[in-house]
């Protein structure tokens, strides 16, 4: 099966995932990461779990500083993706990445309009249809988050691979060896850049004549919601819970490797129940809230470590037998609790290990589901959109992306990790154990 598995499957799939446009949006969405923990940071701030300590920041004027901060960092996620991405594709393609990235954030901004009613309460000052006119002078931030993240990969991915082209055709403005480095580029980037604004301009006039809407609307529309759509399903969680596993089964970096294609749409629907969850207080499917997002496969798909092995590291730690767990369990105890799980998969080893293939694609596949169905039923809270650093130990991380109730269930399924792996590791223990015996006997004679 892995040879099957490394001369059928594992070339074409690695020929997929390192391709260029991949290798750009998997790198060009990591940009945006700190920002994203930062924006988090205010965003559990601005609506804060405990309504005591919300109701004081409120009266004393603190929120809507906790807003500002999060608008300016969270609130504008597609402003990171579409820079990041085409400055990944250009600086991947040799060139100099800054100027693809500055002509596709041009780009970006050039394909929308204000298309937001303005309201004052419950009142409508200026509404959607009038927005394109009487605020033709102001960005709409509506399309700086989740909603405009597929168009700014587009954008990205279309800007670096036009940008390069030019570059590598060397089809640019060439000055003399004398002028500054930082004219010099300026100028390499003015043919290509004057190109790329000029297509998505053309681009928006037609959509505008045409679709009588903006380009970010008709991709969000068209392709962005039937996309959200289909992740946010039964269907797509169970894939992207069996496949993360099964790649590592392999030895193969699953996490990345499925993170680099989900994340965008996974960041999306968790930046709409930020959106939801900063104006509401709560996130529900009435208000459109999704409940597959970037926190449900960290949080209960990865956490702990893909395959959500806390419950080997715990046998390996407190109840194995064998000197080879044990040695393993020393090392990698205090790493799972920061979801650190490498030690356990090529230690002990789970990789290529028959025994282990069952509970360790079963796991991750089980937690993502059943947590899917409990917010869907309304036992479970809809997570809030809040991302936390991966490292972020397993309780605290519950507690933070979904409230209590979360942080329960998600001790609950760590608890039953043990239980799901125990008779396979044991019966691993054992025959090392048994192994190491009779190697003791074999030495002693």
């Amino acid at each position: 099966m892995k040879t099957w598995f490394n001369e059928k499957i594992m070339p074409g799939m690695m020929k997929f995932v390192n391709t260029r446009g991949i290798t750009a949006i998997k790198n060009g969405m990591l940009v945006s990461l700190p920002f994203i923990m930062i924006g988090s940071v205010f965003l559990l701030l601005a609506s804060f779990p405990v309504p005591e300590v919300a109701n004081w920041m409120d009266k004393t004027g603190l929120t809507p500083y906790w807003n500002q901060a999060y608008n300016a960092s969270f609130g504008v996620m597609a402003i990171f993706a579409v820079v990041g991405i085409a400055y990944n594709w250009a600086k991947d393609a040799g060139f100099e990445p800054l100027p693809a990235g500055m002509t596709a954030l041009v780009s970006f901004f050039l394909i929308m309009r204000p298309t937001t009613a303005v309201m004052n309460g419950t009142k409508t000052v200026v509404s959607a249809s009038q927005a394109p006119t009487m605020l033709g002078g102001f960005i709409d931030r509506t399309w700086l988050g989740g909603q405009g993240m597929i168009a700014a990969i587009l954008v990205g991915l279309i800007t670096g691979w036009v940008y390069s082209w030019f570059l590598k055709h060397h089809i640019t403005i060439k000055l003399p060896e004398s002028v500054p480095p930082a004219v010099a580029e300026s100028f390499v980037a003015l043919i290509p850049a004057f190109v790329i604004v000029c297509g998505f301009l053309l681009i928006y006039i037609f959509f505008d004549l045409v679709a009588h809407q903006t380009v970010t609307q008709w991709i969000y529309t068209t392709i962005q919601t039937p996309l959200q759509g289909i992740t946010d399903s039964a269907g797509g969680v169970f894939l992207v819970g069996i496949l993360v596993p099964f790649l590592w089964f392999f030895g193969v970096h699953g996490s990345t490797i499925i993170g680099g294609i989900m994340s965008p749409l996974l960041q999306a629907n968790a930046l709409q129940n930020a959106t939801i969850f900063k104006a509401h207080g709560v996130v529900t499917q009435a208000l459109g809230g999704h409940i597959f997002t970037q926190s449900l496969m960290d949080q209960f798909g990865t956490v702990t470590g893909a395959g959500m092995t806390f419950g080997l590291a715990v046998y390996i730690m407190f109840f194995a037998r064998s000197a080879q767990l044990k040695g393993i369990g020393k090392l990698a105890f205090i790493p799972a609790i920061f979801n650190i799980n490498e030690p356990i998969l090529f230690g002990l080893p789970v990789v290529l290990n028959p025994i282990m293939v069952l509970p360790f694609m079963f796991m991750p596949t089980f937690s993502m589901l059943s947590t899917y169905f409990l917010i869907k039923i309304g036992i479970l809270p809809y997570l809030n959109g809040v991302q936390v650093p991966w490292t972020t130990p397993p309780i605290v991380s519950g507690f933070l992306v979904g409230g209590w109730k979360v942080m329960i269930w998600q001790a609950i399924i760590i608890v039953a990790s043990f239980f799901v792996y125990y008779p396979f590791v044991h019966k691993q223990d054992m025959i090392l154990y048994k192994q190491e015996k009779e190697e003791e006997a074999a030495e002693a004679k």
